[in-house]
């Protein structure tokens, strides 16, 4: 099993470094009570491999000793990274400001500024014994993101799970789409009486539109487009990806176009997926 702990003071980006830590498929606890840590290893083995947990000052009891104890506990098979984030005073400042949120120290009855200093001596324990100290002064959300992939996967490259759907116009366009294209200006088999009951993944009408080089034109430009495009979307911490393509019915032209660009894209780095929605397949 493998456990990372996020921790860090507030306002640095604890949250958005357990949202890459969700899209890379751990299961992630916000603000977990440390004596808990355990017992929920327990729960989760066999089940979920990969855990996150981020901590924050309400949850650092005795300067960490706490933590060190619970880690001390876990078994010898799980492996634990532990990250901090950190940013300087007038930074956090900013970010409280803009934001509106209230500090988890403003309880006390103390200003904002003398809660994010208080914050940073009661964590600085914890800011010792970590593995990675990131400073997020500098970072947007995007070079943070980057950053804690690539501690975690030793690249900052994102698999990106691309998902291609068939369907047919009049029957709905489907709303979850990222991208829809429109193919029915193509040439239409449905015309051809032999082809009509067949569908696109039947080899008699690959081989009629196979042989339609506005078809092979179209096809060609759609993977151009995206392999052009998608280290673009990946970057901007897109985790998954619908592209939707549509005909009249959804029985043959965009059923043909969605198989031939998922047997591309399968040849690449992606996780690519497929369903022809009027096909229930």
């Amino acid at each position: 099993m493998k456990l990372v702990i996020v921790s860090g003071r507030s306002g640095s980006g604890k949250s958005v470094a357990l949202r890459v830590l969700e899209d890379l498929g751990y299961y992630c606890v916000d603000n977990l009570p440390l004596p808990l840590i355990g017992s929920l290893l327990e729960q989760l083995k066999g089940n979920n491999e990969l855990v996150a947990i981020s901590v924050d000052v309400r949850n650092i009891e005795e300067q960490g000793k706490v933590l060190e104890q619970q880690i001390a506990l876990l078994s010898d098979d799980t492996t634990i990274i532990s990250l901090f984030l950190n940013a300087n005073d007038q930074v956090l400042l900013k970010r409280y400001s803009e934001t509106r949120r209230l500090h988890p120290l403003s309880k006390n009855q103390i200003s904002l500024q003398e809660a994010i200093q208080l914050e940073g001596r009661l964590l600085e324990p914890i800011a010792k014994m970590v593995d990675h100290y990131i400073d997020t002064s500098q970072l947007n959300i995007y070079d943070l993101s980057d950053q804690v992939r690539q501690i975690l996967m030793g690249s900052v490259d994102k698999e990106l799970v691309i998902h291609f759907e068939s369907f047919g116009f009049k029957h709905g366009m489907p709303t979850e789409a990222d991208f829809m294209f429109d193919v029915r200006f193509l040439p239409n088999p449905h015309w051809e009486p032999e082809l009509r009951p067949l569908t696109g993944l039947d080899q008699p009408v690959q081989e009629f539109l196979g042989r339609q080089p506005l078809v092979n034109k179209f096809i060609w430009q759609i993977e151009n487009l995206f392999d052009t495009w998608m280290p673009h979307l990946e970057r901007n911490n897109r985790s998954y990806l619908t592209i939707a393509i549509g005909c009249t019915g959804g029985q043959h032209r965009s059923v043909y176009i969605a198989d031939q660009l998922t047997q591309r894209f399968s040849n690449s780095k992606h996780q690519v997926s497929a369903r022809h929605r009027e096909l229930n397949l």
